[in-house]
């Protein structure tokens, strides 16, 4: 069975919330608050690029985002980062952080085959381009 719709639209629902979190991340202002929210705004906004388009650089610098289990360790990543007051960032980071769980125990079941867009790294971990 192909899951490919379900895969975009949870990695599209993903990035939405890296985003909502990322703007409850700058409130309280603070400077430290101010640069890890942009650095999620960023991340989420990567995350829905990747689902319509994927540029070049991304799968030479980035080839984890193509595997579930790096996708899924990223996303538990951003999720831990958000997990803080007030509430909006506690329930993005907990989804996100469950979601990265989820795509971790996806690695190791081989009936479910990673769509197309997390295939496309252009070659395996640490595959030298010439």
């Amino acid at each position: 069975m192909d899951y490919s719709n379900v895969f975009r639209l949870v990695n599209m629902g993903i990035g939405a919330l890296m985003i909502v979190g990322g703007i409850g991340q700058f409130f309280p202002i603070g400077f430290q608050s101010v640069i890890i929210g942009c650095y999620v705004i960023i991340f989420g906004a990567a995350t829905l690029l990747l689902e319509f388009q994927i540029p070049p650089a991304v799968s030479r610098w980035a080839p984890f985002l193509f595997s579930f289990i790096g996708r899924g360790i990223f996303y538990i990543f951003v999720g831990s980062i958000l997990l803080h007051q007030p509430a909006i960032r506690i329930i993005a980071g907990s989804i996100i952080g469950i979601v990265g769980v989820g795509y971790v125990v996806l690695e190791y079941i081989p009936q479910i085959e990673p769509p197309q867009n997390m295939r496309d790294a252009g070659g395996e971990w640490g595959a030298e381009q010439i």
